[in-house]
């Protein structure tokens, strides 16, 4: 996608001053849920966009959606490095995968798991689908998004859609979910139907992370949702500000804890990745 500047400079404005990070929340502002029908596709969404706004403090750079909520952060300094914590967890999943064929993010906001995952993995091809074509113009003229190439797509289209995609079906080794909306009242796709929409969309033995914010009404309705769907859903250990990562087996992992222990050791020193800290979160869950 060609970048809109006039669309840029209608839609960003720079607050100038630090905003309290309580989490990050992704897409829209305002979502009509029709009802869904098992994976049948829905009708197309009537959606009104909250502006998109930015801040700055201390070297790094904040995506609003005209509110306090932050919904994605970049150092100005180290722009593919993944600032926010939650966001390092959202990649738990490389201690049972270290080379992944094909990433999907649903919910592009600044685009740092999008960046990271497509400097990271040179052999992955990485996909990231956004409702919000501002969101999509601002990620690339203020957050340093690559333009789509070979081996990035970036769809403007509603992640319900995507996942109910046919062709998308047992395609995908991992898939990030992060999707709210400016409100952050809940993830805007919870539903039992999304989440089994999303296992289709994975390989065999792919795998789901998810952000949730674990004292949110909304938090047990996901995990449950999920639990419906997935051979194994483990939670990570909340952030600082309050989130939690879900991690969604589409086949019940397998490794030893010999395995996991060297591959934490092998993200730790590769990708500066806090993996014992996840391999923490996990051991009670897997053995």
């Amino acid at each position: 996608m060609k970048r809109d500047n006039q669309t840029v400079s209608n839609v960003v404005r720079i607050i100038g001053q630090i905003m309290l990070l309580k989490r990050k929340s992704i897409e829209k502002e305002e979502s009509l849920r029709p009802p869904v029908d098992g994976i049948k596709k829905t009708r197309t969404r009537k959606i009104r966009y909250a502006p998109v706004t930015l801040s700055e403090q201390g070297g790094v750079r904040y995506l609003h959606f005209g509110t306090e909520w932050i919904q994605g952060a970049m150092r100005l300094r180290k722009p593919n490095w993944l600032e926010l914590e939650y966001s390092r967890k959202m990649m738990a999943w490389l201690l049972f995968n270290l080379n992944p064929r094909s990433i999907a993010q649903l919910g592009l906001g600044a685009g740092s798991l999008t960046k990271f995952c497509y400097h990271e993995f040179p052999d992955s091809i990485v996909t990231a689908v956004e409702l919000n074509p501002d969101v999509i113009a601002v990620a690339h003229s203020m957050f340093a998004v690559p333009e789509p190439d070979e081996r990035l797509g970036i769809l403007e289209m509603d992640a319900m859609n995507f996942v109910q995609d046919e062709h998308n079906f047992n395609h995908f080794d991992v898939l990030h979910v992060d999707l709210y909306d400016a409100t952050a009242k809940g993830p805007v796709l919870d539903t039992p139907e999304f989440y089994a929409a999303c296992k289709q969309c994975l390989v065999f033995n792919g795998m789901m992370t998810v952000n949730l914010f674990g004292d949110h009404p909304s938090y047990e309705k996901n995990i449950d949702a999920m639990k419906k769907t997935f051979a194994e859903v483990i939670c990570l250990s909340p952030s600082k500000e309050g989130n939690v990562v879900a991690l969604a087996f589409r086949k019940k992992p397998e490794l030893k804890i010999d395995d996991l222990n060297a591959r934490a050791v092998q993200i730790s020193e590769k990708y500066g990745l806090d993996a014992k800290k996840w391999l923490k979160d996990l051991k009670n869950s897997l053995m």
